[in-house]
């Protein structure tokens, strides 16, 4: 064969072995990447690429052995043909250009490997894994009819590593797994959330409404329930026609309690307008009441809630004590957010004001309402919104205009800092206190090295004061 013809056929068959290599590393690939959850939707609906596609997806860990049978044949089949087809006719091309016939042989082996790797890299492995990620679902159904025909062919072979494997995994102890889990946790759905919110592929309203059903689940009813001191109860001495007239003003349904705070009932609107006897007492017409238990989880109480088809519940707590109420509107806000009516003062909504770094709120605001406007983690603690949470950073019951800076969480970047980073707080001003508690507040969020400063300049002036102290008492 002249050197010529040897190049060229060395060079056909190792692309042609190449051309075999990408078609087991697409088959890994696209099998791998493809979206199972619409795979199942197309084969639902008679797509039968998408069926034999979805049965082979059904035994991923065999079908990676074979693709990797494949690979790892192709492989040695380059290495095979290269060095004696091209790697000879390089070296007989340099030889007879006067070098020596061992430094021939050797840059004409070099060489040849070198080439062999390059194509075997680009064409057999990086191009067919980028195209099979990126066309998943296109690549996966044009492989899955020749796929099918190789497993079947071939499967004896495939299953005996495949088994060899698995012993080797049992010595060890560690159980084989025959497909990948393709499902996810809630923490798995809060991070994809949270990646496509910083992406820019989710809008913030559309990623907030996310957060909240992934959160859904695990709140209780302490967390939606409208508490007690917001709460509009009718006493059971009252008349129907009190009732009447309290409600041509305000809500169509009360929770009816004793002077010891006992729950008798619930007053309907419905039930109030059939009654022609204003002077009737309002326990006569009252319906028994739905109660709740504060620790109870809200998919819980909204299954009872729809059971009993009761739009109100009321709340006890751990004690057996009315705590507040739970409505429908209450769940729906768990959702969707803030809900406002008629009965709803304007000035208790907030809104963020990203442009200069303020939040305005009411102290009502749920503390994980707050993490998602600001996009941050608070403290954890025994309360529910922004209110419990300034209490608890002051230490009492603050009063309007007090300022106080909440330590956030570390983050987990800081911890393995060679220095000591500053101090991340979230400040809190206490604009306005009903019945003890803050009611609006405004949140901002100072950069790190100015409250170091801060803190500096006040243990500056604290030990100033104590030093003039010392110097009085020394003088007197």
């Amino acid at each position: 064969m002249s050197i010529a013809l040897s190049l060229l056929a060395g060079i056909v068959v190792v692309l042609l072995i190449t051309a075999v290599t990408a078609y087991f590393v697409a088959q890994e690939f696209a099998y791998m990447a493809v979206d199972r959850s619409k795979l199942a939707a197309r084969a639902a609906s008679g797509d039968e690429g998408a069926q034999r596609t979805l049965e082979i997806t059904k035994r991923t860990s065999f079908m990676l052995s074979g693709a990797q049978l494949g690979i790892t044949v192709t492989g040695l089949l380059v290495g095979y043909v290269a060095e004696p087809l091209i790697g000879s006719a390089l070296g007989e091309v340099m030889e007879r250009g006067g070098l020596t016939m061992g430094i021939s042989v050797a840059i004409g082996s070099i060489l040849a490997l070198l080439f062999s790797t390059f194509v075997q890299m680009l064409f057999g492995e990086l191009y067919p894994k980028n195209y099979a990620i990126a066309r998943a679902d296109q690549m996966s159904g044009l492989l899955s009819r020749s796929t099918k025909i190789y497993l079947a062919v071939f499967g004896p072979i495939i299953w005996v590593f495949d088994k060899a494997a698995e012993l080797f995994l049992r010595m060890l102890n560690i159980e084989p797994v025959h497909d990948v889990e393709h499902s996810a946790t809630a923490v798995d759905l809060e991070h994809v959330v949270e990646e496509s919110r910083e992406r820019g592929e989710l809008s913030a309203e559309l990623s907030n409404v996310l957060d909240r059903i992934i959160d859904f689940p695990r709140q209780n009813v302490e967390h939606a329930m409208m508490p007690r001191s917001r709460v509009d109860v009718v006493r059971d001495t009252a008349t129907v026609g009190e009732v009447r007239e309290l409600m041509s003003t305000g809500h169509t349904r009360y929770p009816v309690l004793d002077d010891e705070e006992h729950i008798l009932g619930v007053v309907h609107l419905v039930d109030v307008l059939n009654v022609v006897d204003l002077a009737t007492p309002v326990t006569d017409i009252a319906k028994p009441p739905l109660v709740l238990s504060s620790l109870m989880d809200l998919p819980d109480a909204l299954e009872q809630m729809d059971a009993e088809r009761q739009v109100l519940a009321c709340v006890v707590d751990e004690y057996g004590g009315f705590t507040g109420i739970l409505t429908v509107e209450d769940l729906a806000e768990e959702i969707v957010g803030e809900l406002t009516d008629e009965h709803d003062p304007e000035d208790e909504s907030y809104e963020p004001k990203p442009d200069d770094g303020i939040w305005v709120m009411g102290g009502d605001v749920h503390v994980d309402e707050v993490e998602r406007s600001l996009h941050i983690d608070l403290p954890e603690g025994d309360y529910e919104t922004v209110a419990g949470l300034i209490i608890d950073a002051y230490g009492a019951l603050p009063e309007e205009g007090v300022i106080v800076d909440v330590e956030l969480p570390i983050d987990a970047a800081d911890l393995v800092a060679d220095e000591p980073t500053d101090p991340h707080v979230l400040r809190a001003e206490v604009l306005e206190v009903e019945h003890y508690v803050p009611t609006r507040v405004r949140l901002t969020l100072p950069e790190p090295a100015l409250v170091r400063e801060e803190r500096e300049e006040r243990e500056h002036e604290a030990d100033r004061v104590e030093r003039a102290a010392a110097d009085e008492e020394g003088r007197a």
